[in-house]
């Protein structure tokens, strides 16, 4: 019996010192790496304007103003809400899924003034899998330029240069393709029409 509560200690032991090492010191450490090497990044990479958060350079939101650049759809409850974060699940052989897409080709198509045969990127009409990506395609930017211009009376070299200054590159240099932060385009779009 005394073996038994011998290795009882020994467990009680070693639980409570895993427990305060890695629910106390390693998170410590690592919240204090964070903030002392990368406290924007740290801290949810908030964007700030005028002494007011007004959003996150991760987190996509909804631009529904004809002047501005649109995001990609949201499947996250109504729309870029963190809490409801995930996409539809629905298959590439659901009709809804189906009929929706057919219906934001259509819509994007109309919006931007394209030909009614105009390809339209893919990031255009369907939402990402966490329904919060803030990015979207280069080529999805340039289609929405011309709109973005007639509507603000810019002239279309600006805008290019806007969309440009605000394309990221792949990550690591070679994962993904070239895009454009939505919310930071925006904000920089309403910066250089004031």
């Amino acid at each position: 019996m005394n073996k038994v509560w011998a290795e009882l200690k020994v467990s009680g032991k070693a639980v409570l010192a895993l427990a305060v090492v890695l629910c106390g010191l390693y998170p410590a450490v690592v919240w204090l790496a964070g903030q002392g090497l990368f406290p924007g990044k740290a801290n949810g990479s908030l964007i700030v304007k005028e002494g007011a958060i007004i959003g996150s350079s991760l987190i996509g939101q909804n631009f529904a103003g004809a002047q501005y650049f649109h995001p990609r759809p949201s499947a996250a409850g109504a729309g870029y809400d963190g809490a409801s974060s995930g996409g539809a699940n629905l298959g590439p052989l659901s009709r809804k899924q189906a009929d929706e897409i057919r219906r934001r080709v259509t819509a994007y198509r109309e919006e931007n003034r394209l030909a009614p045969d105009a390809a339209v990127p893919g990031d255009a009409v369907m939402a990402s899998a966490s329904g919060l990506d803030p990015h979207i395609s280069v080529k999805n930017a340039l289609l929405q330029a011309r709109r973005v211009t007639e509507i603000r009376g810019m002239g279309e070299e600006s805008i290019l240069r806007l969309i440009r200054l605000s394309t990221e590159g792949r990550a690591l240099g070679v994962l993904g393709e070239p895009r454009v932060n939505v919310l930071k385009l925006n904000l920089a779009l309403d910066n250089l029409w004031r």
